[in-house]
């Protein structure tokens, strides 16, 4: 019995630690679904959620109404394996900053591009990252927000196909990436920095 208790004590020790050390943050880049499958790939990253966030609406759907909200990703990350700053140097060439209207093919506020921060601490790195992107292009106007953090809703119940789509549908998802224009236009933007 002795044994029994120790060795579920350790083990909930272990599943502690192991999310203690465990933090989150909100971007927002156009199409969930790509945002998603960018961040999933990113060494440190454990969970990529789909979701809205941004409005003031309570339980926003996608196929119902989302309004005041961004499509938007939940990441769950380690920051001892990758720091709030390498995220967000990540972000901004998986989007493209000077678009005020949307990303790429996909048109309207919902698909806006912004930064949530959920402390001071956040807004400094994101107000600093920010700035050293407009440097990078000092003809443009980096447009991408940098907002407080709200209410994110995770896409769930009879919408829940959106999660992990990229892994669910690779090829219907790989045809709507590839002729969204997506990865053409960050090439454009960024060049060999472009990740995808």
């Amino acid at each position: 019995m002795k044994t029994r208790f120790v060795f579920l004590m350790l083990a909930g020790f272990i599943f502690f630690a192991s999310n203690a050390s465990a933090e989150k943050a909100i971007l927002a880049g156009g199409c969930f679904w790509c945002m998603e499958a960018d961040f999933e790939k990113l060494e440190g990253v454990s969970e990529v959620a789909s979701g809205f966030t941004g409005g003031k609406l309570k339980n926003p759907t996608y196929n119902g109404n989302h309004e005041g909200h961004v499509e938007a990703v939940e990441i769950t990350y380690d920051p001892s394996k990758v720091s709030y700053k390498e995220l967000l140097d990540y972000f901004w060439v998986n989007i493209d900053p000077f678009d005020a209207e949307g990303q790429f093919c996909d048109r309207g506020p919902s698909y806006r591009s912004a930064i949530f921060v959920q402390n001071e601490k956040e807004r400094k790195i994101a107000e600093k990252s920010k700035k050293e992107i407009q440097k990078m292009f000092p003809d443009k106007e980096v447009v991408t927000p940098i907002r407080n953090a709200s209410t994110f809703y995770p896409i769930k119940g009879d919408e829940s196909y959106h999660q992990d789509y990229y892994k669910k549908s690779p090829l219907s998802y790989k045809f709507y990436r590839w002729n969204c224009g997506r990865d053409q236009r960050l090439e454009e933007i960024w060049g060999e920095k472009a990740v995808h």
